[in-house]
């Protein structure tokens, strides 16, 4: 049971988690509506809820009809695309209906994104006294204030309740299953989900880590060549929930980031020059390695002749 503290602000990130996925939630009907309206923007526009994506909705919702004023109402790299967005801003099937029910549901995204945004600042304040943590945890890769402020609250700042880093992973369930075969789990505890709440903030964590040049990048996209990617992004949410169990345990402890050469630079020269021929040949080559003239195997310096 965290301190009432820690549980004022668990209140407030649980609903601003929930009022996102609310309006995520309506986003996507918007863009189904579009769908059904033949008005394919979003095969156009990666964000249409952007400013570019706004502005045209609002004329269309208003009672243009013109592509190309339509798509004229494009900003930035956005007017690159001119000839894209008038061939998808096509309203010959787009009824008075769409635009009153898509008129709503904009209308739901702006409050639901002005309680987020109040939410925000309330939740800032209650964090004050968690700045030292917060600062700690945004160092991590994938992670942000709002992920900071997110394990905070639900796992707290002190860390006496979990003896080890193993047992709040295993707590969070991230941990490796022991009970398990085929890849399904077995016995009486295989109906535990773990904190969904956690889950959710290292799930985005993660994701957003195997975007970056680090280390955690680095041990996703390995991960990836031998497991599917849900279970190399739990692999490094474990990861991650480690690393913030130690930063918040000692008041002095900073993140140190390994590089994405972690991996290459760990095993030695001989055991990566394996690896790379068995990889080689499971694409069908026969590989042969040969030392540089002069060189030392022993520094990486050979050469390779393949034949498929």
């Amino acid at each position: 049971m965290p301190p009432e503290d820690i549980r004022r602000l668990r209140t407030h990130t649980r609903y601003r988690r929930k009022l996102v996925q609310a309006r995520t939630a309506e986003k996507q009907r918007a863009e189904k509506l579009l769908d059904d309206a033949h008005l394919k923007l979003s095969s156009v526009i990666s964000d249409i809820h952007g400013v570019s994506g706004r502005a045209m909705l609002a004329a269309v919702i208003a009672g243009e009809r013109n592509p190309k004023t339509l798509a004229d109402l494009a900003r930035g790299v956005m007017r690159r695309k001119l000839a894209l967005l008038e061939e998808a801003l096509d309203c010959s099937f787009f009824t008075p209906e769409h635009a009153f029910v898509l008129q709503m549901m904009l209308g739901n995204i702006d409050h639901h994104t002005a309680q987020i945004a109040v939410l925000d600042e309330r939740i800032a304040i209650l964090c004050e006294p968690y700045q030292r943590q917060i600062a700690q945890l945004d160092a991590i890769p994938g992670f942000g204030v709002t992920t900071a402020q997110d394990l905070i609250a639900e796992i707290g700042t002190g860390m006496t309740a979990f003896p080890t880093a193993g047992h709040l992973c295993s707590w969070a369930r991230v941990a490796p299953r022991a009970r398990e075969s085929g890849g399904k789990r077995k016995g009486n505890a295989a109906t535990g989900r773990g904190n969904p709440y956690i889950g959710a903030a290292l799930g985005e964590a993660s994701a957003s880590a195997g975007r970056t040049q680090t280390f955690l990048g680095a041990k996703l996209r390995r991960l990836c060549r031998h497991m599917p990617k849900k279970k190399a992004q739990g692999a490094v949410m474990r990861t991650q929930l480690t690393i913030a169990y130690s930063l918040l345990s000692d008041p002095a402890a900073r993140y140190r980031e390994l590089g994405p050469g972690y991996y290459e630079q760990k095993p030695g020269t001989r055991r990566q020059a394996r690896g790379h021929v068995r990889s080689l040949e499971r694409l069908g080559y026969k590989v042969a390695i040969e030392p540089l003239a002069g060189a030392d195997p022993g520094t990486g310096q050979m050469t390779t002749r393949t034949a498929s």
